[in-house]
């Protein structure tokens, strides 16, 4: 399958359309950004990393029942995917509070939540992605109330599979947000799932091996992204 024309370039991946039109080529990249884009740099090979990494999280979630967009990877930074009717919100889970939760509520980083918090938040860089209801969602007509529900179900049941993943690599799944969208009707995970995207805290030192290292000057960032990658077996290709 070859990548045709740039269908669109978002912070971290590009994607291409292809001779089928049901089909998109996603291209990892190896730009890193933070602060909605205002901090960019270039880290060399996390686009193959990120890209092998996102394979086998999205093998893991189709197996376990979740439908996704991802096909197959065609490359050392390439996948094929579903192209999907984009709903313009993310669907964040946190079991541990991290981040902007941290800043608005005003408590303490690493509490751990009695269940996952479920959030949403319009994908809107202009506007620092504001956080959202469902009733705005459906208000505005991003999604009804069965594509809501059918998020909302989905990302807990990942949630619960990936908890379960991470922990037995030494990992506490922290937070990560996922984007969904339409394919001939159905609701389906979109995106990617990697280090850019989730909060991963190793459950001895609480030590971040996430994008955290990049947002807070830790540097470490490509060591921390390829020790997940082998505390979850993958061998990552040079």
């Amino acid at each position: 399958m070859n990548a045709l024309k740039l269908l669109y370039q978002g912070k971290a991946k590009s994607a291409y359309l292809t001779e089928d039109h049901d089909l998109l080529v996603l291209k990892f990249r190896d730009d890193t950004s933070a602060f909605d884009g205002e901090i960019i740099e270039q880290l060399s090979e996390k686009g193959a990393i990120n890209n092998q990494l996102n394979a086998f999280i999205m093998n893991k979630l189709s197996e376990n029942g979740v439908p996704t967009h991802y096909v197959e990877r065609l490359s050392a930074t390439d996948a094929l995917v579903k192209r999907l009717d984009m709903i313009p919100v993310e669907c964040v889970v946190r079991n541990r509070a991290a981040g902007s939760i941290v800043r608005r509520l005003g408590i303490e980083e690493g509490m751990a939540f009695n269940q996952p918090l479920f959030e949403l938040f319009l994908k809107n860089d202009t506007l620092h992605d504001p956080m959202v209801t469902e009733h705005h969602v459906e208000a505005f007509g991003w999604a009804t109330h069965h594509e809501m529900s059918r998020m909302y179900e989905l990302t807990l049941q990942t949630n619960t599979i990936l908890k379960a993943i991470f922990d037995q690599a030494g990992l506490q799944l922290v937070d990560f947000k996922l984007e969904f969208g339409r394919f001939h009707g159905e609701i389906v995970l979109g995106d990617e799932f990697s280090p850019d995207g989730c909060r991963l805290w190793d459950k001895v030192t609480g030590e971040s091996k996430d994008k955290d290292r990049f947002r807070q000057n830790l540097g470490g960032v490509l060591e921390a992204y390829r020790e997940v990658a082998g505390r979850l077996g993958i061998v990552l290709e040079n």
